[in-house]
């Protein structure tokens, strides 16, 4: 097909008023006019004829270089291929219309064999919105991908072409993700101190009334708390696209996933701190927990287990302090599951809960569906609970509602698990002890059981995690006694001539416990030179 290169400029005649163009005499100056590019195409569908055409270079080479990429990709579908040459010429008139970039000859190459549209470009929010309908899980994992969609990926990066996204504009989202945290932060705390200021106004007197109701409208009109964007939810947004454009690549729309080349901060699993009296002192006069994770010592969850003896669902707090059971599965445990003469439970379903609506699934991870051995103590705590179970169904009737779940409501529904927590929390309040999430007795169960002699292996089973890993790095905080009676084991190990006594002259070899130890290991305690090759 014909093509060629050719000068031009927007000189006008002053007799008719129009453009010169090609013929315009200054054309002779090699500086006067622009070069520009013509192409014919092949015809449509109805037999017309098409041209590409753009101008503006300020050199022929260019002009030369862009009408060989239009030949290039002219020559892809070949002479024997009419419907490819159709297909090609709808791209550039498309690309010629829209003054698009001209298309990368592998890419155009490699969509068409694979019969995919050359015209149609898919935006990341569509790309985003597709993959998720179609994508199979569990309605809570699904539930996060829609958070993350809707709230990050598709306000950054949603506009962008798919075949186009590259790893700075997934750069760029962070930083302004990041950016934001800094505003919620520094507005959490405007509000965090007005709201102590009110507290601090006493509530009679005119003009004390008069301050707290302008101080209100002030709040009122503040933004309200909200949190940050932590390092875990930007790897899980992360994550998200990552997948999705995987999909992308396997459909064969990209080539390349740049979410798995962003680079975004480690995060770390926070470790789970036990509540000592020097860190509850530091929490009631700051306020601050130490930790996310925070675990009572074996006496605080004794003190709340005594305080809570009396309350309709103390059986399944006591079940999770001691055996570590999910929320989710303790409020979705049969009795059919429950085999107290053999003092076995099986966790085999839970109850999740997806915004406020509750629905049965199956454990978390395939380890999760798990049989856990119970304590006598145990035993006896869920029989006096069936008993109690047994005398409200009674008491209600055929208005009970027959589960089968171990722990109910009071007519025998599923329980919820968001007010199951919410009543931890008050319980929690009321016993005066330092604060815990419900999810922290999970913790404090894996806690008792390390300080008990179980093992990493242990204490994955009876948690039902899939890799020991997360065991090792986040539930298996040291108790206090547990930690002191390690280091002083260890330093058993060493041995000494004499100990060392106080009031050491300081910078003395003996300060130092220099003069204590022995010049050369004694016969009785060196070790062969073979035991330590």
């Amino acid at each position: 097909m014909k093509g060629s290169t050719f000068r031009r400029c927007a000189c006008r005649n002053p007799e008719t008023g129009k453009q010169y163009g090609k013929s315009c005499p200054k054309l002779s100056n090699k500086r006067h006019g622009l070069w520009n590019v013509r192409q014919e195409l092949p015809a449509d569908k109805e037999g017309n004829r098409r041209t590409f055409r753009r101008g503006s270079y300020t050199s022929k080479t260019d002009a030369q270089a862009d009408l060989d990429k239009l030949r290039a990709l002219l020559a892809i579908p070949g002479d024997d291929d009419p419907d490819g040459r159709l297909s090609i010429g709808d791209l550039l008139e498309s690309v010629a219309s829209k003054k698009e970039a001209i298309p990368d000859y592998e890419e155009t190459k490699r969509r068409f064999r694979a019969g995919q549209s050359l015209t149609a470009h898919i935006a990341v929010g569509e790309w985003l919105d597709e993959w998720l309908a179609n994508k199979p899980g569990r309605p809570s994992a699904l539930a996060r991908d829609e958070i993350d969609i809707r709230l990050h990926l598709k306000p950054h990066v949603g506009h962008h072409r798919i075949d186009r996204l590259r790893v700075g504009h997934l750069s760029e989202m962070f930083a302004a993700i990041i950016e934001k945290n800094i505003e919620i932060q520094e507005a959490n705390a405007q509000r965090h101190a007005a709201v102590a200021e009110l507290a601090a106004i006493p509530w009679k007197g005119r003009e004390n009334r008069a301050q707290r109701k302008a101080l209100k409208a002030a709040i009122d009109e503040m933004p309200p708390f909200r949190r940050p964007v932590g390092a875990s939810t930007r790897q899980r947004i992360r994550a998200t696209l990552r997948a999705a454009l995987n999909e992308a690549i396997a459909q064969q729309l990209i080539t390349f996933n740049p979410a798995a080349h962003v680079k975004l901060d480690t995060a770390k699993r926070p470790k789970a701190l036990v509540w000592t009296e020097e860190r509850i002192a530091e929490w009631r006069r700051t306020g601050e927990r130490p930790s996310p994770v925070m675990v009572w010592t074996p006496e605080q969850t004794g003190a709340f287990l005594d305080h809570i003896a009396g309350e309709r669902l103390y059986a399944l707090f006591h079940l999770i302090a001691f055996r570590g059971l999910r929320r989710g599965e303790a409020c979705g445990q049969s009795w059919s599951d429950l085999n107290l003469k053999t003092k076995r439970l099986t966790v085999a379903k839970q109850l999740v809960q997806k915004g406020w609506e509750v629905y049965e699934d199956a454990p978390k991870t395939d380890s999760g569906a798990r049989t856990i051995a119970l304590d006598a103590d145990t035993v006896a705590v869920l029989k006096a609970h069936r008993k109690r179970q047994a005398e409200e169904r009674l008491t209600w009737g055929e208005a009970w509602v027959e589960t089968g779940r171990v722990f109910t409501d009071e007519q025998g529904e599923w329980l919820h698990p968001g007010k199951v927590s919410d009543l931890f929390e008050r319980l929690v309040a009321e016993s005066g002890l330092p604060p815990i999430r419900m999810h922290d007795l999970r913790h404090g169960a894996a806690t008792l059981a390390h300080a008990a002699g179980a093992d990493l292996k242990d204490i994955q089973e009876m948690l039902g995690h899939s890799s020991i890993a997360v065991t090792a790095d986040t539930y298996t905080s040291l108790l206090p006694e547990v930690d002191e009676a390690l280091a002083e084991a260890a330093a058993n190990l060493v041995p000494r001539k004499a100990k060392r006594t106080a009031g050491l002259t300081s910078g003395s070899p003996e300060s130092l416990g220099l003069a204590s130890v022995p010049a050369q290991p004694s016969s009785a305690t060196k070790r062969p030179r073979s035991a330590l090759s």
